[in-house]
């Protein structure tokens, strides 16, 4: 571990402490300091301190910065659907059952396993289990995500992303009917009682925005298409649970029923949520031009729809 020492100058007082390390230490991205900072490596007269902090004239910063560390994740060659890729980004089509990055009880079998075999130059800011990784969708959801290549991307990407200027569409069957312009505006945070689900009722939460664009009413279900303004954990399934309305096939959220009308029995065939992240709209890191990509359902969702409208239809 290297140990660095820093003293502000005057005419860069005022400065965001991210934005000053960034500057003043060549070969450091951004993405990476503000890690070092939050992992209270980064201290601002001998106190650690926040990404945000403004420096004054004569502050003095210590930074210690740990040696890098060869990744221990193995690549693997596992089924990869690749929808776009250059030298900056790599877009992947997710299929639903598929880890986004090894954690504990999925040392492996995961997307970063994949990517590690797909791909020889991921960024390397999300550190050795995350490599590239700027978002990401629940184990039991299929859809787009963009992969970062290069730091350069992945501290653009994060910007778009923190800035909220990425748009992200997603389809979901819901239970009841569900009205078209809906907006859900209620933080999500860790359920006190239960540490694997979140809550729109935790004491500590962060803002979230779900917003119905359409909505097609089957009898007894909604197939829906919500954007999301944020991308907090398991947003859409908290967010459609809170107003009564959860995913179809959503067990941690209410979105299982083993009792359901006859025309409603396609749904007993699902094995995850309903729920696909059909597109994605961003800037292209580096050249800027904009980005469009779009996903159709997957064939286990896609069957079990076209039975549920097919017994429907039968009924009427």
């Amino acid at each position: 571990m290297s140990h660095v020492e820093l003293e502000v100058p005057d005419d860069q007082a005022g400065e965001r402490l991210d934005r000053f390390l960034t500057g003043a230490l060549a070969g450091h991205s951004r993405s990476q300091l503000q890690r070092l900072i939050k992992d209270g490596l980064v201290q601002v007269g001998g106190r650690p301190t926040k990404p945000n902090a403004v420096l004054r004239a004569g502050d003095r910063i210590t930074l210690d910065i740990p040696e890098p560390v060869a990744p221990s994740t193995v690549p693997e060659a596992l089924p990869l659907d690749v929808v776009y890729e250059d030298g900056d980004i790599i877009v992947i089509n997710k299929a639903a059952g598929m880890v986004v990055h090894p954690a504990a009880g999925h040392p492996a079998g995961t997307l970063v396993n994949a990517l590690l075999h797909h791909v020889t130059d991921l960024s390397g800011i999300g550190g050795e289990l995350r490599p590239g990784i700027v978002h990401r969708l629940d184990r039991g959801t299929s859809g787009l995500m963009v992969v970062a290549k290069s730091d350069r991307a992945h501290d653009e990407l994060a910007r778009q992303f923190h800035d909220r200027e990425v748009e992200k569409d997603y389809i979901a069957l819901a239970w009841g009917v569900v009205q078209p312009g809906r907006r859900i505006d209620a933080p999500i945070g860790r359920d006190p009682n239960n540490r694997q689900k979140m809550s729109a009722k935790a004491r500590r939460a962060r803002s979230a925005v779900t917003r119905v664009v359409e909505a097609r009413h089957l009898r007894g279900v909604t197939l829906v298409r919500v954007a999301i303004q944020t991308g907090r954990t398991h947003q859409i399934r908290v967010h459609l649970s809170a107003i009564g309305h959860p995913i179809v096939g959503d067990t941690t959220y209410g979105g299982v029923r083993r009792h359901v009308a006859a025309d409603l029995r396609p749904v007993l065939r699902l094995e995850r949520p309903f729920l696909h992240a059909a597109r994605l709209v961003f800037a292209h890191p580096t050249e800027e031009r904009p980005m469009e990509f779009t996903a159709p359902l997957p064939a286990d969702l896609q069957q079990v729809l076209d039975a549920l409208v097919e017994t429907q239809e039968g009924t009427e």
